[in-house]
């Protein structure tokens, strides 16, 4: 049983029944138009509908009777094989840029290493880039590069444990948030550590960086308040474990960015209070979400044509 399985054993069960005396109209995505949907936000059964779940308060609960189709993305929506494809197709592409596939002279995590041009061009951040440069978009790209072959194998897996697990406890809406938010948090205190702060053995800000670790350590530090909020032990215990787990690897290991990793802890955390996972997940959460999965794409962009430009 997996990481995402055990923190999930600890929520409430929510039903999987497929709704009956279904209606679905065939030209728009095999959206409901009749019959009962599952709301998206706690799992009973309203009609599709109705304006606000009579069990929860969410405000369009069927989500305009494409709730069904958005669920057969999984309890994610689809964010997780959206986050690793498109985190392998810029690693490739930086790879491309860098002149072709080559052997690093770092040791393992720097193996099949995209050089700095190529991960400057397509939006690393650090404290050259926002405060030298005022490319403070990096901040939103910079969480979608990877450095290395190790480094985008490990960061996805992690991914792929905890935002599944993140996605249950508070909504796909609200783990997309957390996610991007976390990144920006990390990105921030560590362009600016190495903007301001001298380096002390371990900690020092980054001149450049990159990876998804940060927004990780968001998913962790929002799991750690949810087992704090519900009293969940369970949660709190695993979320703090892996924290500290890689906290210590990072400051073991050289070459990790560990104000980015406190950055991301930190913003996930209070976001986290912000969001309250008691509170069920309103439709808002998902179009911000959508937000920031666009703007993260459109600072790619940006950063791609201000280089070249």
């Amino acid at each position: 049983m997996d990481t995402a399985e055990r923190w999930m054993e600890s929520c409430d069960d929510r039903t999987s029944r497929r709704p009956s005396n279904t209606d679905y109209h065939p030209q728009m995505l095999k959206r409901q138009t009749s019959g009962s949907v599952i709301c998206t936000a706690c799992g009973v059964l309203v009609g599709v509908q109705d304006a606000t779940c009579y069990n929860c308060g969410r405000r369009n609960p069927g989500m305009w009777g494409f709730g069904p189709a958005l669920r057969r993305l999984g309890g994610d929506l689809g964010f997780v094989p959206f986050v690793m494809g498109a985190s392998v197709v810029l690693y490739a592409l930086t790879l491309v840029f860098t002149g072709g596939m080559r052997q690093g002279g770092g040791g393992l995590l720097s193996m099949l290493t995209p050089n700095l041009q190529s991960l400057f061009l397509f939006g690393a951040s650090g404290a050259q880039p926002v405060f030298g440069l005022g490319r403070w978009w990096t901040l939103l790209s910079a969480t979608w590069l990877h450095a290395g072959a190790l480094h985008i194998f490990f960061n996805m897996y992690w991914v792929r444990q905890l935002a599944p697990a993140t996605a249950e406890l508070f909504g796909p809406g609200r783990m997309v948030i957390i996610y991007t938010a976390g990144g920006v948090a990390g990105f921030a205190l560590s362009s600016f550590a190495g903007a301001y702060i001298p380096g002390f053995l371990v900690l020092r800000g980054s001149q450049f960086t990159v990876g998804a670790s940060a927004s990780i350590f968001g998913l962790l530090g929002a799991l750690v308040y949810y087992g704090r909020r519900t009293g969940s032990r369970h949660v709190s215990r695993q979320a703090t474990s892996f924290a500290l787990f890689m906290g210590v690897f990072g400051l073991i290991m050289p070459g990790i960015d560990n104000y980015a990793h406190a950055g991301g802890f930190g913003g996930g955390y209070l976001l986290a209070v912000l969001l309250d996972p008691l509170k069920p997940e309103r439709v808002d959460h998902l179009a911000i979400a959508v937000v920031c999965l666009a703007a993260s794409m459109l600072a790619i962009v940006v950063s791609v044509f201000s280089a070249i430009g």
